[in-house]
């Protein structure tokens, strides 16, 4: 504990020093993007280019304003080369780069792009990174991060991003992160979140906002932060689209499709995506545990195959009317259909002290489940002056529904002997639906030299969830099980925000807010006649301080305050029977938690980040394994626990080896420590892990464009446990034929088959270790065809509410 501490405090002060770092005899080059109207173009790419060999010398992205500024001790020959999405670039004459030189361009203006997208269009091997104050963006499209990928698979090679094999994603080094599109939340569980972003293409992304440490504009729900995917829309009046055909075989054939189209005719834009996918993979687990008898130890030992297959269709689709330049409509919606199947069989060996004959214990689970969602949007927006004071509204819907039906058969017998057997099974029915309704405004308004935003939301949620337990044994009929359940939920949230950005110099910005939520909160378990009611007001503070040291150099501070509420499957006292050693409860009592999070970030060059965190969790959730020595059955349940402290280190450093190869490599270290009681026990565990990833594109002859990624992951504590080291290795090949329409992809995944998750529970009378793999070596092939008509212009874009479907499970 003392070491880590030191290191943190040790890199904590180096990064804090590295700001009096001072350049001497730097050239300065400067100068403002505008378009052809006279407007600031942001965010465009200003690099200065070499006349000898054409490689990157020095370069910047421009302001809000359209404002540059090059300061670089580099020398020799250059030219000034500006690019932006939509425009064509600009480049200026030669001239001689040397010490001191100060040149400032003025403004300097780059056309729209009127030639239509017929035209062949350049990939970039590694993604644009865009760092702001408030948040990092990845800019997808047009690179080879893109082809033959989905949007899970990109995310997951985003800054800070790691997305677990479950498809669980994870924030620097924090479960919790919400999920956004176009300013959305998806109102999806952490299964649908997946399945849905494994069945979109990356194609059709635009970029990816990771936001670590929101404002009080976004909802206080999820400790991690935010990410936020932003879509592609139309930069064409007329019509562009992709249609893709793939298939994943990683043991079973997964045959995936979709369609993207997107349509503008003067004032009307509209865009829709159709995906169908199946996604399914073997699990192959090992769980060994003893339990200690008076007369000894008892060792169960279970062999496990669970074999699961998805099916879902996705439904996405918009419709934007621009009433007149200051006001602006918009309708969305989504649909969705899952049908999912899950087989499994397993063996357990089970040796018993003081017993001769070994008993055997064969089981197996057959689920099917079927389930449905809906959502609707209705958005409205208004600009009052071109000073930029406008206010938004939004109108949510959202319901969903799902039903399943498993059947858990057991066979028991001792020794050799089979014709003595013991038979029992277990039928378990299951449906539910939530119905959710959102509702927001936002203002916004400039105020002296800064900006005031201020808005109110409401939620309203109610889901009812009925699980019926039957049981038979041999051949006898099936008759009611005591821990059949009936829950509902009722949830009402009211929220209010206010926050002001502004700057106390051009060299130090600054934005701090606060929101207030009120949670008014019911859980009724009919079946068991109990009423549990929660109600609390809580605050959430905001801020965040930029210094600019150098147009190469910023520190960027963050400091914020956010919760996370359970799932609403999570608060439903019900038993789910796993297997018949293992069963699943929820937990009615179970409270939210909080967490306070602060980051400092240093940025140089635009593209190099070296970020410092520490995060305090109270009431942090955890899965919590409990054993029964008497019955030899394991439960597991989430809990609170008392408190969680997280201390992270995160290295962000792209090399460009050569022209046709460029990395990114990222090092992050965690220290992570738990305390909470458990029973009549106390859990005080700790633990420093590491995160090593090296990604590396490579843009060959013939048009061949290759990715190979790996990844290590050290050991870690997982609650009471703690899992061992891993890493894996991912690779992938593209090549466009046909003037780049159509474009053929194969990207083999966990190539060595290395990642394999191994962990270890010794825990007061726990002592159990499993292995496990989830069939993650696959390989995909992907066609697919992109077309498009038209001329270019612009369109507004419209912003959405929610967050509560977040946490379904």
């Amino acid at each position: 504990m003392k070491t880590t501490n030191l290191l943190f405090y040790t890199l904590f002060i180096y990064l804090l020093g590295i700001s009096n770092l001072a350049a001497k005899d730097l050239s300065k080059v400067s100068g403002t993007v505008k378009d052809q109207n006279g407007q600031a173009v942001p965010y465009a790419n200003v690099a200065l280019i070499s006349t000898h060999d054409g490689s990157l010398v020095d370069g910047a992205v421009s302001d809000e304003e359209g404002k540059f500024l090059i300061e670089t001790g580099k020398t020799g020959k250059v030219k000034l080369v500006i690019s932006s999405i939509g425009f064509t670039a600009f480049e200026s004459e030669a001239f001689e780069l040397k010490s001191g030189l100060v040149k400032d361009f003025g403004s300097l203006s780059i056309q729209d792009e009127m030639t239509g997208l017929e035209e062949v269009t350049v990939k970039s091997s590694r993604p644009e990174i865009i760092i702001e104050p408030d948040k990092t963006t990845v800019n997808v499209e047009g690179t080879v991060m893109a082809e033959g990928s989905n949007a899970l698979d990109v995310i997951g090679r985003s800054p800070g991003i790691y997305v677990d094999q479950d498809g669980n994603i994870n924030l620097n080094g924090r479960s919790g992160a919400t999920v956004m599109i176009n300013d959305r939340l998806t109102y999806m569980s952490a299964t649908e979140l997946a399945n849905f972003l494994r069945a979109m293409p990356a194609e059709n992304i635009k970029s990816i906002e990771v936001i670590n440490n929101p404002s009080s504009r976004f909802d206080a729900e999820g400790s991690a932060g935010v990410i936020n995917l932003v879509l592609k829309k139309n930069t064409v009046d007329g019509i562009f689209g992709n249609v893709q055909l793939g298939s994943l075989y990683n043991g079973q054939w997964l045959p995936n499709t979709g369609v993207a189209l997107n349509v503008k005719k003067g004032k009307w834009s509209t865009n829709a995506n159709l995906n169908y996918n199946h996604y399914g993979r073997f699990n192959d687990l090992e769980i060994n545990r003893n339990f200690t008898l008076p007369e000894g130890v008892s060792n169960f030992f279970q062999d496990s195959r669970i074999t699961s297959r998805n099916k879902n269709l996705f439904f996405n689709g918009s419709a934007n009317y621009e009433i007149n330049e200051n006001q602006n409509f918009a309708i969305n919606v989504q649909a969705s259909n899952s049908n999912d199947t899950d087989n499994s069989k397993s063996l357990t060996t089970i040796i018993t002290p003081g017993v001769d004959d070994t008993s055997f214990l064969d089981s197996k689970n057959d689920s099917d489940g079927n389930g449905n969602r809906i959502f609707a949007n209705l958005h409205y927006d208004a600009k009052f002056d071109t000073l930029g004071t406008k206010l938004s509204a939004d109108v949510d819907f959202t319901r969903m529904n799902s039903d399943s039906e498993s059947l858990l058969t057991n066979m028991q017998w001792s020794g050799d002997d089979l014709s003595n057997t013991f038979d029992y099974n277990i039928l378990t029915l299951n449906d539910m639906y939530y119905n959710i309704f959102t509702a927001k405004t936002d203002f916004v308004k400039p105020v002296g030299k800064g900006t005031i935003e201020t808005g109110v939301k409401g939620s309203w949620v109610k889901s009812d969830n009925n699980l019926y337990l039957s049981r038979s044994e041999e051949e006898g009929p099936y008759v009611p099980d005591p821990n059949s359940n009936s829950f509902i939920y009722n949830e009402n949230v009211l929220a209010a925000y206010v926050s002001y950005k502004g700057k106390f110099s051009d060299k130090l910005s600054f934005q701090a807010g606060l929101r207030g939520e009120h949670s008014d909160i019911t859980g009724n378990s009919v079946t068991l006649g109990e009423v549990n009611n929660q109600k609390y007001f809580n605050l959430f503070p905001s801020a965040f301080l930029q210094q600019k040291v150098s147009d190469n150099y910023q520190i960027i501070y963050n400091v914020n305050r956010r919760i996370t509420r359970p799932n609403y499957r999570l608060l439903n006292p019900f038993v789910y029977y796993i297997d018949p050693l293992t069963t699943e409860t929820g937990n009615p009592n179970l409270k939210p938690q909080y967490s306070n999070n602060f980051e400092m970030n240093h940025v140089i060059k635009g593209a190099y980040q070296f970020t410092l965190g520490y995060s305090e969790t109270e009431d942090a959730f955890m899965q919590v394994f409990v054993q029964d020595e008497e019955s030899r059955t394991t439960t597991t349940y989430t809990d609170n626990f008392d408190k969680t402290r997280n201390a992270n280190f995160q290295a962000i450093v792209p090399v460009d080896i050569r022209q046709w190869w460029a990395t990114s490599n990222m090092l992050q270290v965690s220290y992570n420590r738990n305390k909470t009681q458990i029973g009549e026990d106390y859990l005080d565990n700790s633990n420093t892990s590491f995160m090593v990833r090296s990604q590396h594109n490579l843009t060959l002859p013939l048009g061949f464009k290759v990715e190979v990624m790996g990844i290590y992951i050290g050991p870690q504590i997982w609650g009471q446990g703690e899992i061992s080291g891993f890493g894996w290795v991912d690779a992938g090949v593209t090549k466009s034929i046909m003037k780049d329409k159509l474009t053929i992809s194969v990207n083999g995944t966990d190539l060595f088959r290395t990642r394999v998750i191994k962990a270890d529970i010794d825990f007061a009378a726990i002592d159990t270790n499993f292995r496990q793999y989830q069939s993650n070596q696959g390989i995909r092939f992907t066609l697919r065809y992109q077309f498009a008509k038209g001329e270019s212009f612009r369109v507004k874009s419209s912003t959405g509410s929610t967050e509560e479907r977040n946490r379904l499970d």
